[in-house]
């Protein structure tokens, strides 16, 4: 049995027992979230939703919030002595899917 989310403008096919990194959530450490932006699920058959399944939700817990690498973002002008060196973080929840429904 497997699902498709949407969340943080991203789409994840899922599974039980399932580890995924997504865009930061409110959720502390522990803390069960609710998925019910559920595109397509699947038991055998599979159900697309018109945009969204009614009804179906997927449950995880909250294993970690944290920040992805580093990556430099260096932007400049040829010729004009023009140039800027930035950083950036992105920001992350892990989150373990436990039911699918």
């Amino acid at each position: 049995m497997y699902a498709i989310i949407e969340t943080g403008g991203k789409q994840y096919r899922v599974q039980n027992g399932d580890t995924i990194y997504v865009e930061k959530l409110n959720a502390e450490v522990d803390e069960v979230v609710t998925f019910d932006k559920v595109v397509a699920i699947s038991d055998g058959e599979l159900k697309v939703g018109t945009p969204y399944v009614d009804g179906a939700v997927v449950k995880g817990t909250v294993l970690k919030n944290g920040k992805g690498k580093k990556i430099t973002v260096f932007t400049y002008k040829p010729k004009k002595s023009s140039s800027r060196k930035m950083g950036h973080r992105q920001p992350y929840t892990k989150v373990q899917i436990n039911e699918i429904g």
